[in-house]
C-alpha cells in the first residue's frame, strides 16, 4: 500500500491534534485542517489504511486514531517543520547563562532545571568525564585545632571541600606551610602519581606535617577518581505525573524509578552524534518503552562532552523540544568556550 501525499498530511495532522489535546483524533477534526473539500468516508477510508499499515492505532473506546511509534517516527524524519525558540525564552536562557558560575556540576545541575522547567517535562543533564583529570589549586582553611577544610580545585573547574579531622593538632602555623606544599609538588598530577609523589616526600617530613598531608592528599585523589566517571542530574520527574499517560501510577512508576534511582541507564549519544530522538520501542530500557526521549550534547571544553535529555511521553512535541534543547546545547556549548557569546535570537514563525 503506497503512502500517498494525502496520507501523509493526515498523519501529520493526527499527531499534531493528538499532541495538542491528549485525545483520539477523528474525521471531522482532520477534515477542518485538510485543504478543499473532502468527505468524511475518504478520511475514514485513509485513517483504515494508515492503521492498517501501522503507522495510527485505534484506541478500543473510540472511534478515532492515535499515532504509533512508527508514525511518530515518520513525523520526525519527514513530516516535522522545524520551530524556533520563542524570544521571551531565548532571552531568560541567555540572561541565566550570562551570570558567572563557578563549579562544573552547579552548571551541570542548573541546565537540566532550566530545561525541565521550560518544556515541562522531566530532564537529565550528564557530564561525561574526561579520561585524565588532575588538581589545580589546593586550598586549607582552619576549623579547630583538630581539623580543617580542604578545598580542591581541579583543571576542568571542579571545586570539591570536605572536613578533614586529624590525630595531631595542627598548628596556624601549620597549614600555610601545608598548603603550600600542596601547591607546589601536588598539582598537574593524576589520582596514581599523587600516591606516588607522597611516597617520595615521605621520609623528609616531620609527623605533625605528613599526616595531614596524607589526608588531604587522600580526599584530592578520590575527587579526582569521582570526576573521571559520568556524573547524571536528573530534574522535574513530578512533570511526569502531570501528562495523561502518566496518571496511573502503576505505569509511571518504572519510569519514576529509573529517573529517580537509575539515572545512569538513561539514554546518552554516540561521540559524533549532535541531537537524537528515541520513540517509545526504540529506546533499549524498558521503562522508558512508553516514552520518549530527546537528547543533545554540547562541548564542554577540555576534551569533555555534555548531555542534555528530555523524557516525556510518546505524545510530546518533538519539534519544539528539539529547538530547545538544541539552543540550549549551542548555548553551553559558547559559554563553556569562554567565547562569551550566546546564540542569537531567533523570531517566532
Amino acid at each position: 500500500m503506497e503512502l500517498t501525499d494525502r496520507k501523509r498530511q493526515i498523519l501529520k495532522i493526527v499527531v499534531e491534534e493528538y499532541v495538542a489535546a491528549a485525545e483520539p483524533v477523528g474525521s471531522k477534526a482532520i477534515a477542518q485542517r485538510m485543504p478543499g473539500k473532502i468527505s468524511s468516508a475518504t478520511i475514514r477510508n485513509e485513517l483504515a489504511d494508515l492503521t492498517e499499515m501501522g503507522y495510527l492505532e485505534q484506541p478500543h473506546t473510540s472511534a478515532g486514531r492515535v499515532p504509533s511509534a512508527k508514525g511518530y517516527r515518520l513525523y520526525v524524519n519527514e513530516l516535522m517543520e522545524r520551530k524556533s525558540v520563542p524570544q521571551q525564552e531565548a532571552e531568560a536562557i541567555n540572561a541565566a547563562l550570562a551570570g558567572k558560575m563557578q563549579e562544573l556540576d552547579t552548571v551541570i545541575a542548573q541546565a537540566g532545571q532550566m530545561v525541565s522547567s521550560i518544556v515541562s517535562y522531566p530532564a537529565y543533564a550528564v557530564a561525561a568525564g574526561k579520561t585524565r583529570i588532575t588538581v589545580r589549586r589546593y586550598d586549607l582553611l582552619p576549623v579547630d585545632e583538630a581539623s580543617f577544610i580542604a578545598v580542591v580545585m581541579t583543571d576542568d573547574s571542579r571545586v570539591k571541600s570536605q572536613v578533614l579531622r586529624t590525630q595531631l593538632p595542627v598548628s596556624g602555623e601549620t597549614l600555610p606551610a601545608l598548603a603550600n606544599l600542596l601547591n607546589t609538588h601536588f598539582t598537574g598530577l593524576g589520582p596514581e602519581e599523587l600516591g606516588e609523589k607522597l611516597m617520595a616526600l615521605t621520609g623528609q617530613l616531620t609527623g605533625e606535617l605528613f599526616m595531614p598531608l596524607s589526608q588531604a592528599v587522600e580526599y584530592a585523589a578520590a575527587v579526582l577518581d569521582a570526576g573521571q566517571k559520568s556524573q547524571v542530574f536528573t530534574t522535574g520527574q513530578s512533570q511526569l505525573l502531570r501528562q495523561p499517560e502518566f496518571q496511573d501510577p502503576a505505569r509511571a512508576n518504572d519510569l519514576m524509578s529509573l529517573l529517580t534511582d537509575q539515572r545512569d541507564d538513561l539514554p546518552v549519544l554516540d561521540a559524533n552524534t549532535p541531537m537524537q530522538i528515541l520513540i517509545g520501542p526504540e529506546n533499549v530500557n524498558e521503562a522508558l518503552r512508553d516514552a520518549s526521549v530527546v537528547v543533545a550534547s554540547y562541548d564542554i571544553g577540555d576534551n569533555m562532552r555534555g548531555l542534555i535529555g528530555v523524557v516525556g511521553p510518546t505524545r510530546m512535541d518533538y519539534a519544539a523540544v528539539a529547538a530547545r534543547l538544541s539552543y540550549f546545547a549551542e548555548s553551553l556549548t559558547k559559554m563553556f568556550g569562554g567565547k562569551n557569546q550566546l546564540p542569537p535570537k531567533e523570531d517566532t514563525p
